[in-house]
């Protein structure tokens, strides 16, 4: 890593009026997580549970099994939640100077709210949000993790629903429209973990037409040229560079 490359980054950043980052699946492998459709994860569920977790986490596993549904979300999606990381807090921070103004994820954790950042768009929603699809009684995530078995609403019995997208969802349109509207906002756009063929937030970098690109991931990629400037590297050492 060079230092002049890290000066650049700090220029765009200082440049820029209003900065979005989108923080995708490197993100979680910072704080020790793999998503479960990685491959070696995708391996170790489907032996463990004798189906593919894109079947198990999806709303027909939820609406026909949801026992079976619940055993794996406690076990593999609610037991390896994480805290803070390293990226989080140097975003908060970018966030408390008023060097970056949006985040959007995929996480389901909500590691950068707990960092301290508060303008985060959460695409896949949050592990945090359990309501009842029937009446809409809200329910706390310890209720879904102490809950013995199916977790069902106090009032009419249904199954609780996890607010998180399942595989096959589409993303909540509202959502997605604010996110949109940050990225069309934005004049520097910083992809963390990420890279711009991503399956989440390929379509989402269409809008930007913005200055400028930045790219902080580990695995090059063949649309890496296309930014202004990369790092092949975790975001977290980047991120600690900048506020070095």
């Amino acid at each position: 890593m060079e230092k002049k490359e890290i000066e650049k980054f700090k220029s765009l950043l200082e440049k820029s009026h209003y900065t979005v980052a989108l923080c995708g699946s490197g993100m979680m492998e910072e704080g020790g997580a793999l998503v479960i459709r990685a491959d070696e994860r995708a391996y170790d569920i489907e032996l463990k549970y004798g189906v593919s977790p894109e079947y198990i986490f999806s709303s027909a596993y939820y609406n026909t099994r949801p026992e079976e549904f619940f055993t794996f979300y406690r076990e593999e999606i609610l037991n390896v939640r994480q805290g803070q990381t390293k990226s989080g807090k140097a975003l908060a921070q970018l966030e408390r100077e008023g060097r970056l103004h949006c985040i959007i994820t995929g996480n389901i954790y909500e590691i950068s709210q707990q960092c301290g950042c508060s303008n985060v768009i959460n695409l896949h929603g949050s592990i945090y949000n359990n309501w009842c699809p029937h009446c809409h009684t809200k329910y706390s995530l310890d209720y879904v993790m102490e809950a013995k078995g199916i977790p069902r609403c106090q009032k009419c019995h249904a199954v609780v629903r996890p607010l998180v997208s399942l595989f096959g969802e589409m993303v909540d349109s509202q959502v997605m429209t604010r996110a949109t509207m940050e990225i069309e906002k934005a004049e520097l756009l910083i992809l963390l973990g990420t890279n711009m063929n991503s399956e989440l937030f390929s379509n989402y970098i269409r809008y930007f037409d913005g200055r400028d690109i930045v790219i902080v991931h580990q695995r090059e990629h063949f649309l890496d040229k296309k930014a202004d400037l990369v790092f092949i590297d975790e975001p977290q050492n980047i991120l600690s560079e900048l506020l070095a």
